[in-house]
């Protein structure tokens, strides 16, 4: 039976795919402890399923984080290919995770010197 394309994803082997936690068992840890909100629901299951379109809201650092689910990613890869998966809807989480200490855009106005 060949891999087709899944309509869903374990919630735990999302967040190691998304790059969101560090191992798989990190993952399943911070699920069992109830940490994770799917769609606004406390998710207790790491089995739980995720779809493109759901939001989750987990601990990042000192922050809160809510994302947006855009695609299932098929494998663990690279930084940007799983960046490519979410969207963040929180701002502040954006620019802590993106580690810059300045805006994310250039205020409109005068173009720097």
């Amino acid at each position: 039976m060949g891999r087709g394309v899944s309509e869903s994803l374990r919630l735990d082997k999302l967040l190691w795919f998304l790059r969101l936690a560090k191992t798989r068992s990190i993952a399943q840890e911070r699920v069992a402890a109830g940490h994770i909100r799917l769609n606004g629901r406390r998710v207790e299951r790491a089995a739980q399923a995720v779809s493109i379109g759901d939001v989750l809201t987990l601990p990042l650092g000192s922050r809160v984080a809510v994302v947006e689910v855009l695609a299932l990613p098929l494998r663990r890869g690279p930084a940007p290919e799983a960046q490519g998966c979410y969207r963040m809807l929180d701002a502040s989480a954006q620019t802590a995770l993106a580690g810059a200490d300045q805006p994310l855009a250039d205020p409109p106005g005068d173009p720097p010197p």
